[in-house]
């Protein structure tokens, strides 16, 4: 057993992605969907949502994740628009990470479609990585109908960038030792972290590919990024010596908006902070869990983060509860700073089982379960963006949250976004 010992051969990770997730899910359950221009996240003209995902045949007209589902029908009228299920989602995502347990018990799960693989020493067993890489997508294909993509490098970061690189429908192996020359056209946007607002910042720079990123001087990443331009630097070099972490039991559900302007409109913010606040309620009453302290998390336009929370004394999933707190955080925070918001986030933490207490009187509080159970009845059938509640409709068109209760239970902390790929 010695061969599978990660310490005694350089690391090889796997990461693997399945392919246009929601969409193929419903392709499978709907045949006569393959081949066209399909979207998941909600109905145009039933609520201001966004798309989720869309197939391969949807964005040759530019449609994507995070687009308006106005925009999305204005680009492609031929678009066939589906609210969502999150039982079927659900039930693809268990296969998925059965047929991974399979292969080795080094397993991450990195959302409801995706997850890291340790697999070094395997090959012992399947001959080559790339051999056993083929029989896991020949494995999801046959069980679930679906395509999955791989990457396989060196480290995490690499190995994720590889998995993109794939798509659709394939597997990019890095060779030991390559991970910078792999990296290095790679453009910006391809590394998990970087969002929009931080391409741009990069751009300014003249920083357009990883390999240009990798090669800038840490002083002056380190002046625009803080802490993070060293991070930066490391991943786009390929280096990232973060292990594969089964997952534990969650200490917290959180999740968070990156903008794509830095803002500091109240009213958009506030908006923006219902939503959140609605999303961490949905999940902790699907979960069955409560938590009793509530954070929020704010990055600044100059790339600084504060993270403030308070705890209340009793366990909640209320929305209510929830966003009346975490408002005053952000008030708080707001007024001690100047800056505009680049990135807003919202979680509850010290999370518990059994009966919420609410700091509300018996009527109130039947009143607001009640309108919360409703919500969460409305949003499993057509998906969360299928409605708004009056504190959100300031948000108008703009590009919702891109977070959607369609994820995984996450292990521990912060859990993060990601585009439809």
């Amino acid at each position: 057993m010695s061969d599978l010992n990660p310490a005694e051969k350089p690391r090889r990770i796997m990461h693997i992605d399945l392919d246009a997730f929601f969409v193929s899910v419903e392709q499978v359950f709907d045949p006569s969907l393959k081949g066209k221009p399909v979207a998941v996240g909600g109905i145009p003209g039933q609520g201001r949502g966004v798309v989720t995902t869309a197939s391969y045949e949807a964005r040759k007209f530019g449609v994507h994740s995070g687009m308006s589902l106005i925009e999305a029908q204005r680009r492609c009228p031929k678009c066939l628009f589906i609210g969502g299920n999150w039982d079927r989602y659900s039930e693809a995502s268990k296969k998925f990470m059965a047929i991974l347990a399979d292969f080795s018990p080094f397993l991450e799960p990195a959302g409801i479609d995706e997850a890291y693989l340790e697999v070094t020493g395997f090959e012992s067993i399947h001959g080559s990585l790339r051999a056993m890489g083929e029989k896991i997508r020949k494995r999801i294909r046959d069980e679930i109908g679906i395509a999955a993509s791989i990457g396989l490098a060196g480290s995490k970061i690499t190995a994720k960038v590889a998995s993109k690189a794939a798509k659709p429908d394939g597997m990019v192996e890095v060779l030991v030792g390559g991970e910078a020359a792999f990296m290095a056209p790679q453009p910006i946007g391809r590394m998990p972290g970087v969002g929009g607002v931080t391409e741009k910042a990069l751009n300014s720079l003249g920083i357009r590919t990883l390999g240009q990123l990798a090669s800038m001087p840490l002083d002056s990443l380190s002046s625009r990024f803080g802490s993070y331009g060293e991070m930066l630097k490391l991943h786009a070099q390929g280096i990232d010596r973060s292990r594969v972490h089964p997952p534990s039991e969650a200490k917290s559900i959180s999740t968070e908006r990156t903008f794509d302007h830095d803002s500091r409109d109240r009213e958009f913010l506030e908006a923006t902070l219902r939503y959140l606040s609605e999303q961490i309620g949905a999940r902790l009453r699907r979960y069955g869990s409560k938590g009793s302290v509530v954070h929020v998390r704010l990055r600044w336009s100059d790339f600084s983060a504060i993270t403030r929370q308070k705890s209340l004394g009793y366990a909640t999933d209320s929305n209510e509860v929830i966003f009346d707190e975490a408002l005053k955080l952000l008030d708080k925070a707001l007024e001690s700073n100047r800056q505009a918001v680049r990135l807003l986030g919202v979680g509850v933490a010290n999370l518990s089982e059994g009966k919420a207490q609410l700091p509300l009187s018996i009527s109130a509080s039947i009143r607001s379960t009640a309108i919360d159970r409703a919500l969460d009845r409305i949003r499993k059938r057509y998906g969360f963006s299928s409605i708004q509640t009056g504190r959100t409709l300031p948000l108008g068109h703009r590009s919702g949250p891109r977070d959607h209760p369609w994820q995984r239970k996450p292990a521990s902390g912060e859990t993060g976004d990601k585009a439809d790929e």
